[in-house]
């Protein structure tokens, strides 16, 4: 890899395992729906010059029903129950809970029959789930329970988001789904934001945690992800997956004081392994080069 690899590597492995601190931080004096809008509106705003400038937002518009779709299982519902669950839940705990959609995927391709399983991916898969009721065991009580079901949904929503990519929408830019998902998604939470407004002035933090989370987190982090497809492919950029629950974890237990229990120490293991060995190519079967979704990894 090059030296430009690499930084881009760095740069969204920090850029996708901040977000669960922030989120977590806005939470606190933001509701998640409001949160939603302005995470997607001021992702529309800034990403879509930057796709109408390559030409690449009117074909969208001819595959108008899978990006619909696309935009309710990737965005519009796990965005807002994943910010709803971090009222709850840790932001290291909602991390490593997300870190399971690479199993849930290789669960999906195995039903869909667009992959198989092997051996291996079948002990990867149930390292994960081990690794899942870890932490949903040990270290989720009371309300969070909840929360931690939510979860799921969110999870199996991120899996279903590349499968309809792939599928239906494969031939079109990156930059132009997500550009107009993000700015689909705006307009569906705009009629509630009237209802949702905090009702006394919010403290810095989370002024500045809701534009890094805008900012840094949506339009950065997905021009950094597209770029480092181009400089390293997409296979091996997809292993940016692996990275982000780890630093979710290492922000939300330093700057947060986060409680790093038995089940977050022994579910980390189960679930990035399990996640690991889930999604490995098959031995002696072809690889293929697609783009994937940056789901999994964008949360």
């Amino acid at each position: 890899m090059t030296r430009r690899g690499w930084a881009l590597f760095v740069a969204l492995g920090v850029m996708w395992g901040l977000p669960y601190l922030l989120i977590r931080v806005s939470v606190r004096e933001v509701s998640p729906a409001l949160l939603v809008f302005v995470r997607t509106a001021g992702g529309a705003a800034l990403l879509a010059p930057f796709a109408a400038r390559r030409g690449a937002l009117a074909p969208v518009l001819r595959h108008w029903k899978p990006v619909v779709a696309f935009t309710c299982v990737e965005i519009g519902v796990p965005w807002l129950l994943l910010f709803s669950a971090e009222e709850h839940l840790t932001s290291s705990l909602a991390g490593l809970l997300v870190a399971a959609v690479p199993i849930a995927g290789a669960v999906l391709a195995r039903l869909t029959g667009t992959d198989r399983l092997d051996r291996r991916r079948v002990s990867g898969l149930a390292l994960g789930m081990a690794g899942v009721a870890a932490l949903v065991g040990v270290d989720v009580r009371g309300s969070s329970a909840v929360a931690a079901a939510s979860m799921v949904v969110v999870v199996v929503g991120y899996a279903i988001g590349p499968w309809i990519l792939a599928r239906y929408l494969s031939e079109l830019p990156g930059i132009s789904v997500v550009a107009a998902s993000l700015a689909l998604c705006a307009l569906v939470y705009a009629p509630v934001v009237a209802f949702v407004l905090p009702t006394r002035n919010l403290s810095g933090e989370v002024v500045a945690s809701m534009v890094g989370l805008t900012v840094v987190c949506t339009v950065l982090a997905f021009l950094a992800f597209f770029a480092l497809i181009g400089e390293v492919g997409a296979m091996r950029a997809t292993v940016i997956t692996y990275v982000n629950p780890a630093v979710a974890v290492l922000l939300g237990v330093t700057v947060l004081g986060e409680h790093l229990g038995p089940g977050t120490a022994i579910g980390f293991v189960l679930i990035l392994t399990g996640s690991f060995l889930a999604t490995r190519p098959l031995r002696g079967g072809p690889v293929t080069e697609g783009v994937p979704a940056p789901s999994g990894a964008e949360p």
